[in-house]
């Protein structure tokens, strides 16, 4: 049976190459997914500006709840107290402990001979000369820095010479600086640094490197310090968690490859599925002859397995060769759309393959079963009645399948609308995938009840090309029904997924937006908004109202909040009147000094009032305790816990506001305004007001961007496939027509109408399907059942559809009557 397996190759190549292009794709997306889920286990990240102490003390970067459920990672820099350097420096072993504080610094221009810019105005982190040490870097001119004065990397120098003036912006002000010196790194650092004297580098402590002196090794004296709660010792390339921001937490990293490798599981297995359910129907009178020749219902189901199998393995083992590059592109992707900071190594050892190959082995051997299942039970003489008329019936077991998972899809979207936004996502998400499964069960079904009669009169008129492809659609629905499955599947995961991000994306803008009263906003790009800004917006003319503002995350521990646990509050910094929704008790004019204003519902619930105390944890893990001064009301689950803008700045990275809001009472000149005293500040309308908004999606959208490409993906994939061989498998139905009177044009008309009309009922099951999870979470997030989101989105992915499907039908029917009718009779296949 084996050597039959194999020759059967060489006659169904089509059917073939299409499990072997899935088994490829899934194969190679399964080792980068795995590759994503051991990069977020292991978290390395080679260590650059601090490459030169073997042990780095820092803050842990990520909080943990009181309760121990999860972590998250942390917003802001976590500091260290200045007094840990001196008990480090004491412990045996320990050689020299060299602190590193890093802020803002935006080199704006310089003074010198030519007067022309040093370099380009982006922001560029700021050091202590005494931290130089660190990476190490060298003066190759010039000298240390005093007071007043900066050593520059010296790819930001320019023309400019030591002795002559530069223009730097700290803390948001412009300042000039003498040039004392430039300086190498030892390698190389991504980021150019600007040392200034350590007297003029603001308070506090991102880091401590820690040398062990000569005959201690790193590893015993890394047990040896004594670090107080939250504090972290890093070794080797865990060390860059404390140069990089965002390298906290393996969690959004574990659930991104989790969902995406599952996804892509359960895909191919549809896809495979369709294919060799295609395949076996298609060869029912062969497998019958083999039957009726001997064989035995075993040995036929061995050949389908055998056969398949060394197909599926061939592609398995150029998808694992495919992994590595896959799995480079995707982390890629993520690391350009900020989701993982560039620094991050992507790894991807030997066990994301052997996890991919396990997987994809197991997925198409349970797939392949039941094909074999099925052509195990043909029974010759009932298989050779039904090779001119195909049955449509479905079996009970699978009928009841099929209406298990569209009753699923049915409870899982009308559940979805009474969910928070935050869990929306989670909730609704499923019913594509759920809905998706049900169409595949029960296609040939859907195919017979979605042609009604108005459908089959208007394709009818098209003549005798019409009719029959209305014929052949009723007949061949489950040969049908195997192109409709990815069209559907793709439609409903690329559409929903799509459509839901940019829908709860939105509504999450909305609602921070809208409760925001203001005509212009003020931003920089040069570390912050500083006060002499603030000031000077006050005062400038058409201005009635100012506020600061600043964004952060936090959690309430005392009373402990259990509604946010690993997820945090939304921090909102204001110091003037511009909040709009209602304050139910108290007034926000007090909100100043130590106070916070939170929701009625969450003090509802902690049991607390205006004049309580709240023990509140900030982005840079500070636990600060706050009087509840007022009760402001808040879009339903896109609340924020509001604070005085000075406190909460004090305790974000730069340490100052990111925006300015006012408002005027003539916009138009006060857009006008020229900030050009502060380098790096701009003036705009409210639409600023989104920009840099950490709506809290990125993760989730991008997991949805990554759903979407898979779908195309397998849909260009497994269409171009399916119909391949739906339509070769066709010769001598064609080539009898064409003995019969009918021309290949109308051969082809006909073909053309079959394939509009399967794309078309492929689409708008997708669509379907995809409104089960698009508008629930729309009803949950926004209020009202219409999602957010461009329409040409919709439009081009109609284009794509229709551009694999007809396309594809015209050239393999082409090809498959390219034969003379009376040798089509004949062929070995179709």
């Amino acid at each position: 049976m084996f050597r039959l397996a194999v020759t059967t190759l060489r006659y169904r190549t089509a059917a073939f190459l299409a499990i072997f292009v899935a088994v490829l794709l899934g194969g190679a997306l399964l080792s980068a997914a795995g590759g994503l889920l051991e990069t977020g286990l292991r978290l390395n990240a080679p260590p650059q500006r601090l490459s030169a102490a073997p042990i780095v003390v820092t803050g842990d970067p990520a909080y943990h709840p009181p309760n121990g459920s999860g972590s998250a990672a942390l917003p802001e820099r976590h500091r260290l107290d200045p007094s840990l350097t001196t008990k480090l420096v004491s412990t045996p072993g320990v050689e020299k402990a060299v602190t590193d504080r890093s802020f803002p610094a935006v080199l704006t221009s310089s003074t010198g001979g030519d007067g022309g810019a040093v370099g380009a105005g982006g922001v560029l982190a700021g050091h202590g000369w005494g931290s130089a040490g660190l990476t190490p870097y060298r003066l190759t001119s010039g000298q240390a820095p005093r007071a007043g004065q900066v050593v520059l990397d010296k790819r930001l120098v320019g023309n400019a010479k030591p002795g002559e003036r530069v223009m730097i912006t700290v803390g948001g002000e412009p300042r000039e600086f003498v040039l004392a010196g430039t300086a190498v790194a030892e390698h190389q650092v991504e980021v150019p640094a600007i040392f200034f004297a350590d007297a003029d580098v603001p308070a506090g402590v991102d880091a401590i490197g820690v040398f062990p002196a000569d005959g201690t090794s790193v590893r015993d004296l890394v047990k040896r310090l004594d670090l107080p709660a939250g504090v972290k010792a890093y070794t080797g390339d865990e060390r860059g968690v404390a140069e990089f921001s965002g390298i906290a937490t393996s969690l959004p990293l574990i659930i991104m490859s989790g969902v995406f490798g599952g996804m892509v599981a359960v895909v191919m297995a549809l896809v495979v599925s369709a294919t060799i359910g295609l395949s076996v129907r298609q060869r029912r009178r062969e497998l019958a002859l083999l039957r009726a020749s001997g064989a035995t219902p075993r040995q036929v189901g061995k050949m389908v397995i055998a056969e398949t199998m060394v197909v599926g393995v061939l592609g398995l083992v150029l998808g694992l060769l495919c992994g590595r590059i896959a799995g480079t592109w995707i982390f890629g992707m993520l690391a350009d759309g900020g989701i993982v900071p560039p620094q991050l190594r992507f790894d991807q050892g030997p066990l994301p393959f052997a996890g991919a190959a396990l997987l994809t082995f197991a997925v198409l051997r349970i797939t392949v079963g039941f094909a074999a299942a099925r052509a195990a039970r043909i029974r010759p003489i009932q298989a050779l009645a039904e090779a001119a008329v195909p049955t449509v019936a479905l079996g009970r077991v699978r009928l009841i399948i099929g209406l298990v998972f569209a009753g699923a899809t049915v409870a899982i979207a009308l559940s979805t609308p009474f969910m928070g936004p935050a869990n929306a996502a989670a909730i609704g998400g499923p019913a594509g995938l759920t809905g998706s499964i049900a169409v595949a069960v029960l296609a040939p079904l859907v195919i017979q009840r979605a042609l009604i009669p108005r459908i089959t009169r208007l394709v009818e008129k098209r003549g005798t090309s019409g009719a029959l492809a209305v014929i052949n659609l009723r007949v061949r629905a489950v040969q049908f029904g195997a192109i409709l499955v990815p069209i559907t599947i793709a439609t409903a995961i690329a559409v929903g997924n799509i459509y839901s991000q940019t829908t709860q994306q939105q509504a999450a803008v909305d609602a921070f937006t809208k409760n925001l009263a203001g005509d212009v906003v003020i931003s920089s790009t040069a570390g912050g908004i500083p006060a002499s800004l603030t000031a000077a917006a006050r005062t400038m003319p058409g201005v009635t109202t100012v506020s600061e503002l600043v964004r952060s995350k936090g959690w309430i521990e005392a009373p402990y909040d259990t509604s946010h646990t690993s997820d945090a509050w939304p921090l909102l910094g204001l110091s003037g009147p511009v909040y709009k929704d209602k304050v139910t008790k108290g007034s926000l004019d007090d909100l100043t000094g130590d106070t916070i204003a939170i929701p009625p519902g969450t003090a509802k619930k902690l049991k607390v009032d205006v004049g309580s105390e709240l023990g509140v944890r900030l982005g840079d893990d500070a636990l600060v305790k706050l009087k509840v001064v007022a009760l402001a009301e808040g879009p339903s689950g896109y609340e924020s816990l509001l604070l005085p803008a000075q406190l909460l700045a004090a305790h974000t990275t730069t340490g100052l506001p990111s925006q300015l809001v006012l408002k005027t009472d003539n916009e138009k000149a006060v857009l006008k305004t020229d900030l050009s005293k502060w380098p790096g500040t701009s003036i705009g309308g409210r639409s600023v007001l989104a920009d840099g908004l950490d709506t809290g999606l990125g993760v989730d959208a991008w997991i949805g961007y990554l759903l979407a490409a898979i779908a195309v993906a397998y849909t260009a994939i497994a269409s171009i496939n399916t119909i391949a061989v739906a339509v070769l498998d066709r010769r001598r139905e064609f080539g009898l027509q064409r003995l019969t009177g009918s021309t290949r044009r109308e051969v082809s008309r006909m073909l053309g109408l079959e394939g509009l009309l399967i794309a078309a009922l492929g689409l708008v099951a997708g669509l379907v399907t995809a409104a089960f999870t698009v508008f629930p979470i729309a009803v949950a997030t926004r209020g009202w059942p219409l999602p957010s989101g461009p329409v040409w989105i919709l439009l081009a992915w109609v284009a794509v559809v229709l551009l694999l499907v007809l396309p594809t039908t015209a050239i393999t029917g082409r090809i498959a009557m390219r034969a003379k009718p009376m040798d089509a009779l004949s062929s070995p296949v179709g």
